[in-house]
């Protein structure tokens, strides 16, 4: 007979209806296994067949899966080692989320620098420059570099003295 695509109504013979329910139960708790496993959650599926009997798959259990949904507690209970690798991850977004911090600064910075010099905020077609006109931009955007460095590093300079007065308690010797 072999494959062949089910029309989705209900089954009118009872065994057949009991064979059906069997079949797919089994299916859908393997689904519901492997999705668990692969995306590490945790799910709990209660079924009861044609005949009143009930079936039950949960990851970790049923029974506590019941317990956080009733108590209204979502909160995830992590084991150690993704306790270390959510903590490792945490410390680099934190990490990601300073550099952002200090390349906005870098850019509202560069924004000012282009305003005080009188360069235009477009951007230029190098295309239609002439040398002269090329050199002379090189030499206006050397300029803003050095500038530009002055200022990080009396950014740097005032951050180190900032995290040296913390780490000290915030005492100073004289």
């Amino acid at each position: 007979m072999g494959r062949r695509k089910i029309e989705m109504k209900i089954v009118k013979d009872s065994n057949a209806r009991q064979v059906t329910f069997s079949k797919r139960r089994n299916k859908l708790f393997k689904n519901a296994y492997e999705l668990a496993s692969l995306c590490a959650m945790q799910l709990a599926i209660v079924v009861f067949s044609p005949s009143g009997k009930a079936f039950s798959f949960g990851n970790p259990s049923v029974d506590e899966i019941a317990q956080r949904f009733f108590n209204k507690d979502y909160t995830i209970k992590v084991d150690p080692e993704q306790q270390v690798i959510i903590d490792k991850l945490s410390q680099e977004l934190n990490e990601l989320l300073k550099q952002l911090h200090l390349e906005k600064k870098r850019g509202k910075m560069l924004e000012k620098a282009l305003k005080e010099s009188g360069a235009s905020r477009e951007l230029l077609n190098i295309n239609e420059l002439s040398y002269d006109e090329l050199v002379k931009q090189w030499a206006k955007l050397e300029e803003l570099e050095k500038s530009l460095q002055g200022s990080i590093n009396e950014i740097e300079a005032s951050s180190s003295l900032v995290l040296l007065k913390k780490a000290g308690g915030g005492e100073e010797d004289y």
